[in-house]
């Protein structure tokens, strides 16, 4: 595998490793800033992640093996380039004699990639972080400053001696090319999925693509609070025995009640008893449960609500898994299928779900202008 192909495949890998981290955060600061999600939003805030990184692992990759040996041979290496326009003497080693000799020019190469290479930060800069063209300028400068001082420095000092060598002519394609990426950030409005149609306070439409989301991030904050209750009481078995037991003779209910039962009763049965009746999922995605009327569920109805629902399921998990997977499929059906995707918890529970910006009288004011919501099923709101 080529320099160029492992720094990518790290980059994107980097990337997407990063985005399954923040993705709750993301979603949730989406929702509460922008009123929605916005595929198209979030894509660009996945490909800046992956760029991000992508800058990393062009300025490491691929390291070499640096010794002593290493530091003689490429002593050249430590000394700074300190004339910005160097390049236009390296180009003149090459042919130079016609347009195609000239584009095949390694020198001309180099310095197009440093440009392309700082081309998106440029036009990133200015779509998602709104910068000006003297910051857009001035960042693209200091993080170009960064690369080379790290390449000066042989990675911060970990390296007996530099492996790359410090360009200023890099520092002037770099910002150049952030200049060139702000003027064609305007590109990135072609992507669908951005624009914000409604005022952030306003209710939305409570589609089935929604409710799955909410969902799915309540499976994920069970899991992540279950996985972490449960390394606590392995590591404290550690501190106390002085050994970690292995998997399969740790205690079965024991693991079910820390890795199941108590972060569901806790996130999906507690949480929603102690505020407006919305699960985890639910609050990040700004959807709550309603009884007649739009009026917050009293505790009779929660309760039915969770134990027909994801708290029967993760009780099942439990102890019965064969049972869990039956509910789950029932819950799904129930879910495609109820008008307005109640889900079978809410039917049996008498409970829909409705937007948390949507008071119990259907309407939000926002503004000086007063929006009409009515609760109508999520197909009728397309």
């Amino acid at each position: 595998m080529s320099g160029t192909t492992l720094s990518a495949v790290v980059a994107v890998i980097g990337g997407f490793g990063l985005a399954a981290v923040l993705v709750v955060p993301y979603i949730a600061w989406s929702y509460h800033r922008r009123g929605e999600l916005g595929l198209g939003h979030a894509v660009l805030g996945l490909g800046f992640l992956v760029y991000s990184f992508a800058l990393v692992t062009y300025t490491l990759l691929p390291l070499p093996e640096v010794d002593a040996a290493f530091c003689v041979k490429h002593a050249a290496v430590t000394k700074p380039v300190l004339e910005p326009l160097r390049f236009i003497d390296d180009m003149r080693k090459y042919d130079t004699s016609g347009i195609r000799a000239t584009l095949r020019n390694p020198a001309l190469r180099q310095v197009l990639f440093n440009v392309a290479l700082f081309v998106p930060l440029g036009m990133f800069l200015r779509h998602l972080f709104r910068c000006g063209v003297a910051l857009t300028l001035l960042t693209g400068f200091l993080i170009s400053l960064t690369v080379e001082s790290t390449q000066l420095t042989g990675v911060w000092f970990l390296f007996q001696c530099p492996y790359r060598l410090f360009d200023t002519g890099d520092l002037l394609s770099n910002t150049l090319g952030a200049g060139i990426g702000f003027l064609l950030a305007p590109v990135l409005n072609l992507v669908p999925g951005q624009r914000v149609r409604v005022p952030v306070g306003v209710p939305r439409p409570v589609t089935r693509r929604r409710r799955l989301l909410g969902i799915a991030l309540d499976l994920l904050a069970v899991w992540l609070t279950g996985s972490a209750l449960l390394f606590g009481a392995k590591l404290a078995n550690w501190a106390i025995h002085g050994e970690v037991p292995r998997s399969g003779v740790w205690n079965p209910l024991l693991t079910s009640v820390l890795a199941y039962w108590l972060p569901a009763v806790l996130l999906l049965l507690v949480m929603p008893l102690l505020g407006n009746g919305g699960t985890v999922g639910q609050r990040i995605v700004l959807l709550r449960p309603a009884g007649p009327g739009g009026t917050v569920p009293r505790w009779p109805r929660v309760l039915a609500r969770f134990l027909s629902g994801s708290g029967g399921y993760y009780v099942l998990v439990g102890t019965d898994p064969n049972a869990a997977l039956l509910l789950l499929c029932a819950s799904s059906l129930f879910l495609v299928h109820t008008t307005g995707g109640r889900g079978l918890s809410g039917v049996l529970a008498g409970l829909t779900v409705i937007d948390s910006r949507v008071d119990r009288y259907g309407t939000r004011v926002a503004g000086n202008r007063k929006y009409r919501f009515e609760h109508l099923p999520a197909e009728e709101h397309r």
